[in-house]
C-alpha cells in the first residue's frame, strides 16, 4: 500500500484529492495538511511513502518544506497550477520526484505517484518544454569553443583546432562566460548540459 500525505491550503481541493486518491486499490490516504509546516512535520510523524504538496501555502510554501524534506526517505510531488520554469528549477534542486499541474486529468495523478514509487521521475510535459525552449546565447563559434573544453582541450589545442590565435580564444572564453552569466568554463559547461544545449 503506498501511504501518502497531501499538503494544500484549499480545503475543497484537499478533500476532494483525498477521496480520489483512496478509491485506489494500492494507495492511502494518512493525513493531510494546510500549510507547509503541517506537512512537514506530518511527513515526521507518519513517515508516508509520498507527499504530495502545492506550492503556495500559507507558513511555509510548497518548495521551502520540499527542501526541508530532502533528507528524509518521502519523495515528494509537487501539485500546482504554476507552470513557471523558475518555480520547476527550484522544485529540481529541492530534489521533487514529481511536479505536476492541476489541470492534468485525476488518473495521471495516480499513475504519476506509482512512477514515482517505481523510481521514476514525473515531470509536467509542457514543463520540460519550458526548460528545453530557452534560446541558446551563443554563437555557432562559441559553442563549438564551449564544447571543445568541455572535451578537456587546453586553450592551444582549440586555437590549433579552430585555426584562430590563442589571444581569440580566450577573448571568446570571456565571451561565453559573460553570454551565460557564469563565473568559470566548469560552470559553463554545466548549465549548457543542464539546458540540453550540448549536441
Amino acid at each position: 500500500m503506498i501511504r501518502i500525505v497531501i499538503a494544500e491550503d484549499q480545503q475543497m481541493l484537499l478533500g476532494a484529492l483525498g477521496s480520489l486518491l483512496n478509491l485506489e486499490d494500492d494507495m492511502e490516504v494518512v493525513g493531510k495538511a494546510s500549510n507547509g509546516t503541517e506537512a512537514v512535520s506530518l511527513v515526521h510523524q507518519l513517515k508516508p511513502d509520498i507527499c504530495i504538496m502545492d506550492i503556495e501555502m500559507p507558513e511555509k510554501s510548497g518548495l521551502e518544506a520540499a527542501e526541508e524534506l530532502k533528507a528524509l526517505d518521502c519523495k515528494v510531488i509537487i501539485l500546482t497550477t504554476f507552470a513557471r520554469s523558475g518555480y520547476f528549477q527550484r522544485a529540481l534542486k529541492a530534489g521533487v520526484s514529481g511536479y505536476l499541474l492541476k489541470d492534468s486529468p485525476s488518473e495521471e495523478l495516480a499513475d504519476s505517484i506509482r512512477g514515482v514509487i517505481a523510481g521514476r521521475r514525473m515531470y509536467a510535459p509542457e514543463l520540460m518544454d519550458d526548460l528545453y525552449s530557452e534560446e541558446n546565447p551563443l554563437t555557432e563559434r562559441e559553442k563549438a569553443v564551449l564544447e571543445l573544453i568541455a572535451d578537456g582541450k587546453t586553450t592551444k589545442e582549440i586555437a590549433q583546432e579552430l585555426s584562430i590565435k590563442t589571444g581569440t580564444v580566450r577573448n571568446y572564453i570571456s565571451t561565453i562566460l559573460d553570454k551565460l552569466e557564469v563565473k568559470n568554463r566548469i560552470e559553463a559547461i554545466t548549465q549548457s548540459k543542464a539546458k540540453g544545449w550540448f549536441k
